[in-house]
């Protein structure tokens, strides 16, 4: 696949998009992690199917428009995902909506949530950023950046979320389980990486490129 990326100019115009698409992505894994699932036996929850929307976004930012700008995507959204997460946590926790008068009442275990999420987004993000960076410029095969990208970054991301989170967590079920609850996260969050976003990047990238050929502005050759 040949490496593109977009002219200067259309950076401003991707970057409020993908910083919302950030916030959105992790204000609904925030919600979904309250919620577990069994799976062949396993303790899981539901985020697992949600985050990895984001490492699929920031890889094709990087490809796109660069590290740089996958960084300040990260900085813009991490503050707001963390004041939304935890609104959102108390008003919907465990799964019900409590009344706005819940909001009034500080919920410890919510806001650890948000700001274990909130630890755990930056540091696999940037971690996402360098490795994906790294390979891309390194070769020339289009899927080996998303996967090692994924590997690593979601790796750090799921090991900071769930300590922070729910290490003597006053949630006595997360407390006794966070460990094997975050292997089998995951493992989930990497085959679903690998197995449906690494193939649907190449299909997204390939179908951006095609669109950037074909209108008014020029791409420009990448590394």
């Amino acid at each position: 696949m040949t490496p593109v990326q977009a002219s200067p100019s259309r950076v401003p115009l991707y970057l409020p998009l993908l910083v919302a698409f950030h916030i959105a992505i992790v204000i609904a894994s925030n919600y979904l992690v309250q919620l577990p699932i069994t799976l062949l036996g396993f303790h899981s929850t539901w985020g697992a199917f949600s985050f990895p929307f984001i490492f699929l976004a920031t890889d094709l930012t990087v490809r796109l428009i660069g590290k740089g700008p996958a960084r300040r995507v990260i900085a813009q959204a991490m503050l707001p995902a963390l004041v939304v997460s935890y609104v959102v946590g108390v008003l919907f926790h465990e799964g019900r909506f409590n009344g706005m008068d819940a909001l009034f009442d500080f919920n410890s275990f919510v806001f650890r949530i948000a700001f274990a999420s909130f630890a755990a987004y930056v540091l696999g993000q940037l971690m996402d950023i360098q490795v994906f960076d790294r390979i891309r410029q390194q070769s020339r095969a289009w899927w080996l950046a998303p996967a090692a990208a994924s590997v690593f970054g979601q790796a750090l991301d799921t090991v900071a979320f769930f300590f922070i989170a729910f290490w003597r967590s006053d949630n006595a079920f997360m407390a006794a389980n966070w460990v094997e609850i975050a292997m089998v996260d995951y493992v989930i969050k990497l085959a679903v990486s690998l197995l449906l976003f690494v193939p649907a990047y190449g299909v997204l990238l390939a179908a951006i490129v095609r669109n950037m050929r074909q209108g008014t502005v020029p791409a420009v050759a990448a590394p």
